[in-house]
């Protein structure tokens, strides 16, 4: 299995070789269509001009003439009428040489064997040192018409050139793998990090400080895997924390029953006793029934993404049932309630919105003392409405409001304990409004009371 550092390192060099194959036919089909004619006329006025020369050098030999030459770069190919062949400079590596283009000459045409040049891809014809590739031109030596061949001699004129060139590009090549071997582990090398910590996060290992100090893409990604890393932590150290408030929630009645059975069964007791003592009994089983139904509900609206299919409803009316319903326990303190609402249309669960309204109402009682007042309003806004449940209750201290839609929370222990609290209502009020794309904001001022604000979005 290739791993990621070996294929960007494979994929880089082939990216390399490829790009040089690519640009070298480039090049080759830039020389075959554009450079060759233009070298082709170079030489050819080179080739004219030295012709020119000899013509005005009538005392010197044709030979030397050209030897002499030979020392501008250039390279010579004399045929005569009678077919003998002389080479000035360094030799063809083919002389191969169709008649019919010496009889042409011969007869006074040029020969334009470079611009004619075969096209071979990849192979560019500037180098070929082949007779053919050449320009002939005709030349008067001693009154007779001789086919003259002209190239430039290009191991003359560029050989130093072409090996610089090559060891150019050879150094070019190996300082490039050579650096692409190091920056790739400099790229891999964090990616690397990531996949430890990933498999230590996947052994409950959340512990992790990723030391990524760069600004790009990975060092953003390891930031990001970090935090997530904190997220998993907190969210496991709240896992833990509710595993054991569940354990203690329900260890505490399960102990009363236990002990209250207890001694009902083994002590002699009197029907007062025994009354007040299975009371008790009562009373705790309630709370694990209680206890048991509210996880119940927690694990469902866990598992529920949003309320898909709701029904329009009016809030105005659940509001009002949530009063009678709670009437008894308002009328046992002695509080007073006031209502100023107005028929508004929701869409949503009903029945999930009526829970939610009757464990804030439910919940102002609790906390309001004898002769308060509890106030019920709604506020439509154009796209929202606000429910607002006010009381004249015990209020609730700044430290602890943001902590009251936390699962098994309670402000005040020793209290709620008595009130048959599990502490999981707020936290069921506060996830069926995210169902309903809502929210609810807390306000409160201990002593004076409280007022929970829940804004929900209205039908259209």
């Amino acid at each position: 299995m290739r791993t990621l550092y070996v294929r960007i390192i494979i994929t880089t060099m082939a990216i390399m070789i490829a790009s040089a194959v690519i640009a070298f036919a480039v090049t080759n089909i830039y020389y075959q269509y554009y450079l060759k004619p233009q070298n082709d006329e170079k030489i050819t006025h080179i080739a004219n001009n030295i012709v020119e020369i000899y013509n005005h050098n009538n005392n010197q030999s044709i030979d030397d003439f050209l030897n002499a030459m030979t020392d501008l770069g250039y390279k010579f190919y004399l045929i005569d009428q009678e077919g003998t062949e002389k080479t000035f400079g360094d030799p063809f590596s083919s002389t191969a040489m169709n008649e019919r283009y010496i009889e042409k000459i011969l007869d006074g045409q040029v020969y334009h064997g470079i611009k004619n040049y075969p096209w071979k891809p990849f192979v560019t014809g500037f180098f070929d040192n082949e007779l053919v590739n050449t320009i002939g031109v005709p030349v008067m030596v001693d009154g007779e018409r001789q086919a003259l061949f002209v190239r430039p001699n290009s191991s003359q004129q560029f050989g130093e050139m072409r090996f610089f060139l090559a060891v150019l590009l050879i150094l070019t090549l190996l300082f490039s793998f050579l650096l692409v071997l190091v920056s790739t582990r400099y790229i891999v090398n964090p990616i690397k990090n990531l996949t430890i910590a990933t498999k230590k996060i996947a052994a409950g290992n959340y512990h992790l400080k990723l030391k990524v100090k760069r600004k790009d893409e990975i060092g953003r990604l390891a930031n990001d895997f970090s935090k997530m890393s904190r997220n998993l932590e907190q969210i496991e150290e709240k896992r833990q924390e509710f595993v054991s408030s569940v354990s203690h929630e329900i260890q505490s009645p399960l102990t009363s029953i236990q002990g209250f059975s207890k001694l009902i069964k083994e002590e002699e007791l009197s029907k007062e006793e025994r009354i007040h003592y299975l009371t008790i009994i009562e009373k705790e089983s309630k709370r694990l029934s209680l206890l048991s139904k509210q996880l119940l509900t927690l694990s469902f609206l866990d598992s529920e993404k949003d309320i898909n299919e709701g029904q329009k409803f009016d809030v105005a009316a659940q509001l009002r049932e949530t009063i009678q319903t709670t009437e008894w326990q308002w009328r046992e303190k002695n509080i007073s309630i006031e209502l100023d609402i107005s028929s508004v249309y929701l869409k949503g669960d009903p029945r999930l919105l009526q829970q939610v309204w009757v464990n804030l109402v439910s919940n102002a009682i609790r906390y309001t003392d004898n002769n308060g007042k509890i106030t019920l309003r709604t506020h439509e806004k154009k796209k929202e409405i606000d429910v607002v449940v006010e009381d004249t209750g015990i209020g609730i201290t700044e430290e602890n409001i943001p902590f009251l839609f936390d699962r098994f929370y309670k402000v005040d222990k020793a209290r709620t304990r008595t009130e048959d609290s599990t502490g999981l209502g707020l936290a069921i009020v506060k996830k069926i409004i995210e169902l309903h794309d809502g929210t609810i904001m807390v306000e409160s001022t201990l002593g004076e009371g409280s007022r929970f604000i829940v804004t929900l979005p209205r039908e259209n």
